[in-house]
């Protein structure tokens, strides 16, 4: 009995029992059964293998950082921060993700609002928020699942409505919907291009960048670069003896170089794996929705919305990242408990597509200042939450989406308020 119910509690068996059930329904052949399946367990024990890495660079980054700068430095990335969650609560979170699919199912069945959410990705760190707080208010494992599951499911429907008058204007269409947790904040970027409508159709391909700025479209890169440069800021402001002692028989000046790409190793390693495990989850309901759920939209990923206005990407990008560096600022003169450090492929992916938004209805002027309020929302949401977080032991990231800052904060606040 105890091999039993190891056997199932185990994160990686469970989803794939999940990939199993889904892929028999779908009366598939013996061997993609076991191909589906096995790929769902490998996919997610090299997610974990990537979080171990990262978490590792990222205790090196904090030891740096705070030593020389005298504060508490966070890098703001859920791919790291549920990569530092995973040892604790994977499984709670696994089964929260699971709940979540099919009450997103469920939901998009049986109201209004028929929105399937495939950004499977952001599923998944939305679960791992919403497990945390939970968690730190005491809920036990099932509780914790069956009320995460609920609200996911919930979430993956309603939000990308949010988004639904500004997609039509976007993509000319109402067949796809946004499905990326800072919803509220696009939604917020295209009422505030509404403020500067009457420029609307001065816009941001009007504009000529350098093409040098391209290399932020790959996701890696950019994550190599910033780490790189905050890993040397770090290094050296912490001075050698303190680096030395952390790199051990290597130089120090070495030391913040191999760090930033191990980093980066890492997160290629645990990107990798959370697309083949949710890849195979993902076709496991894909024929459900089809077949039941008539008049549903996919939710998709926000580079969908990316050929409608390449060059408010780029402008998304710069002006959200301003604003998280002016967030910096602002929190080390006003001395916060803790500094949130902005990272770059965030306020790529987030930053641009709220310029696409503010783009949509108020030009150019509405991409900057649209995409501008998301960057500061990136940066200062976060603190709200962060102590709760670290009350669990998860520290050195966090998860910056607005979304799960501000449907976060309303339930932490809701159960504070019922003593839950």
């Amino acid at each position: 009995m105890d091999f039993i119910i190891s056997f199932l509690s185990t994160p990686a068996v469970l989803l794939g029992l999940v990939a199993m059930v889904g892929l028999l329904a779908q009366r598939k052949s013996g061997t993609e059964v076991l191909t589906g399946t096995s790929k769902t367990i490998i996919g997610f024990l090299i997610f974990s293998a990537g979080g171990t890495i990262m978490t590792g660079a990222l205790q090196n980054f904090n030891t740096l950082f705070q030593t020389g700068f005298h504060i508490n430095g966070v890098v703001a990335s859920p791919e790291a921060a549920t990569a530092l969650a995973q040892t604790e609560f994977a499984f709670v979170t696994s089964s929260t993700l699971i709940l979540g699919f099919i009450m997103n199912l469920v939901i998009a069945r049986i109201t209004p609002f028929k929105n399937i959410f495939f950004t499977t990705g952001h599923s998944l760190f939305f679960a791992c928020v919403l497990s945390l707080i939970l968690k730190a208010h005491k809920f036990s494992d099932v509780s914790a699942i069956i009320v995460g599951g609920l609200l996911l499911g919930f979430f993956s429907a309603a939000l990308p409505q949010l988004c639904q008058p500004f997609m039509r204007k976007i993509t000319g269409s109402d067949a796809t919907a946004i499905g990326h947790f800072n919803m509220v904040g696009y939604a917020l970027s295209g009422y505030i291009g509404k403020l500067f409508g009457k420029w609307k159709d001065r816009t941001t391909e009007d504009i000529n960048f350098p093409k040098w700025l391209s290399f932020f479209r790959d996701f890696l890169m950019g994550v190599a670069v910033v780490m790189l440069f905050l890993f040397y800021i770090s290094a050296l402001k912490a001075g050698r003896e303190v680096t030395q002692e952390l790199a051990g028989t290597m130089h120090w000046l070495v030391f913040p170089f191999v760090q930033a790409f191990t980093f980066t190793a890492g997160m290629s390693i645990l990107m990798t794996g959370v697309r083949m495990f949710l890849a195979e989850i993902t076709t496991a309901f894909v024929a459900i929705s089809e077949k039941f759920i008539p008049n549903s939209r996919p939710a998709l990923d926000v580079p969908t919305v990316f050929p409608f206005a390449p060059t408010a990407v780029i402008v998304g990008f710069l002006s959200s990242y301003t604003a998280g560096l002016l967030g910096v600022l602002i929190m080390v003169v006003f001395k916060f408990p803790i500094v949130i450090i902005p990272a770059a492929h965030i306020c790529f992916f987030s930053g641009g597509t709220a310029a696409v938004f503010g783009n949509s209805t108020g030009g150019w002027r509405g991409a900057v200042v649209g995409s501008f309020v998301v960057g500061l929302l990136l940066a200062f949401l976060p603190t709200v939450l962060y102590p709760l977080y670290g009350s669990l032991g998860i520290e050195g990231s966090t998860f910056p989406n607005i979304d799960y800052n501000v449907w976060g904060i309303l339930l932490d606040k809701v159960l504070s308020v019922f003593g839950m």
